[in-house]
């Protein structure tokens, strides 16, 4: 894998037109659309806004491109998918996560499709691929985060269906989505979880504005349910299948946060580099001094590094292997010298990247959040270990 501050695919003509078209859309008529409308990345983003990006994306071929072609998909494969991942991350656009379908489109569905009946497909998974409803994921706790057995939100079975109490917080997109895909214990139970397509319009059901991260961005919310009624057909899967269709996928779901993460490291860099190729400091230009020069080496390098493990895990994934380790390897690599070339750019920046807005410093707070999000760092560092212990015969 060559290096590259914009990648090309030129032995894969398909993939390479792919990324050509998305960057020409992300940079161009996305660009003006947000700044027509003054979008910042803190500006609570409501679904007027969304709904034309959603739309529009679709219509490009992007939204939703990872899904099979009966599903109005192109099929990629999870490569191709991270590779057009990476371009979002390195755009920079307030919206880009709505052009694949990240923030409630199908790119939060794709992976239930095999546990939903016929009436959930035509109901809830091909309305959010037409681009026409949106979901969101609601499992985190105040309590239950990495450790999500300590969820309190309880479904009791009741004739025709369940009744849903509890309060979720950090569902990403709840706002302005249709349905969640909401998992709670069952009543009575202590180990055996379900996982629900919960209408937020529901009685009983209401959707607040979460907290706000340390991303700024306000997309979070909370989901408050009190003695909720779900029908039974909308049960997904089987009772106590609620962990496994949630965490579902897990190894290529952890693979494919990182090279979103990639695309904001590579564009940090490329940041930094510009701004010290053009500031003058103590007569001569900042690029000349060579500690600036090692740092751009060594982030450079943090770079390569993290992007070349990434795609050869994605490649054995998508021979058929399953590279456990190597996704914990990956997610840990990533998110901790992402976040480590976001805070040399913003270093090299000195007070002009320490401004709140300024767009190192707001790589610099995402790329923090990614060393939480998604898994903790200590968590992979755990399921590394774990792994390599049962590699040599042992027990965890």
């Amino acid at each position: 894998m060559a290096f590259s501050l914009r990648p090309t695919y030129g032995d894969r003509p398909h993939l390479d037109g792919l990324v050509t078209r998305l960057r020409d859309y992300l940079d161009g008529e996305l660009a003006e659309y947000e700044a027509g409308l003054g979008l910042e990345h803190e500006t609570p983003l409501e679904r007027s806004v969304l709904e034309p990006v959603w739309r529009r994306s679709r219509e490009l071929g992007f939204y939703g491109v990872h899904l099979p072609e009966h599903l109005g998909g192109q099929g990629l494969s999870f490569t191709e998918l991270a590779a057009l991942k990476e371009e979002v991350g390195a755009s920079g656009r307030v919206l880009a996560t709505s052009v694949l379908g990240d923030m409630g489109g199908p790119l939060r569905i794709g992976a239930i499709f095999e546990h939903a009946t016929e009436y959930q497909i035509e109901k809830y998974l091909l309305p959010v691929v037409r681009a026409e409803r949106a979901c969101c994921f609601s499992m985190t706790e105040d309590d239950a985060g990495s450790d999500v057995r300590r969820m309190r939100t309880t479904a009791t079975p009741v004739p025709g269906g369940y009744r849903i109490t509890g309060h979720k917080v950090f569902s990403t997109g709840g706002t302005f989505a249709d349905f969640s895909i909401l998992v709670a214990r069952m009543d009575g139970a202590e180990e055996v979880y379900s996982a629900f397509l919960v209408d937020l319009n529901s009685p009983g059901c209401r959707v607040t504005p979460g907290r706000v991260p340390l991303s700024g961005q306000n997309i979070e919310s909370d989901v408050v349910l009190e003695d909720c009624f779900v029908p039974a057909e909308n049960l997904l899967g089987e009772e106590g299948q609620g962990l496994r269709i949630s965490l579902g996928r897990v190894t290529a779901n952890r693979l494919l946060h990182c090279p979103t993460a990639l695309g904001a490291a590579r564009r940090a860099l490329g940041l930094a580099l510009d701004f010290a190729a053009t500031r003058r400091v103590s007569g001569g230009l900042l690029l000349e001094k060579q500690a600036i020069q090692h740092t751009l080496a060594d982030m450079a390098t943090d770079y390569y590094a993290a992007r070349s493990m990434t795609y050869d895990a994605l490649a054995a994934l998508d021979a058929g292997e399953r590279p456990r380790i190597e996704s914990f390897m990956c997610k840990l690599f990533v998110a901790e010298r992402a976040f480590e070339i976001a805070d040399r750019a913003v270093q090299m920046h000195g007070k002009a990247g320490m401004v709140r807005g300024a767009p190192v410093e707001v790589i610099w707070r995402q790329l923090r959040m990614f060393r939480v999000l998604t898994g903790a760092s200590e968590i992979q560092r755990n399921g590394i270990v774990r792994d390599l212990v049962k590699s040599v015969g042992g027990a965890a």
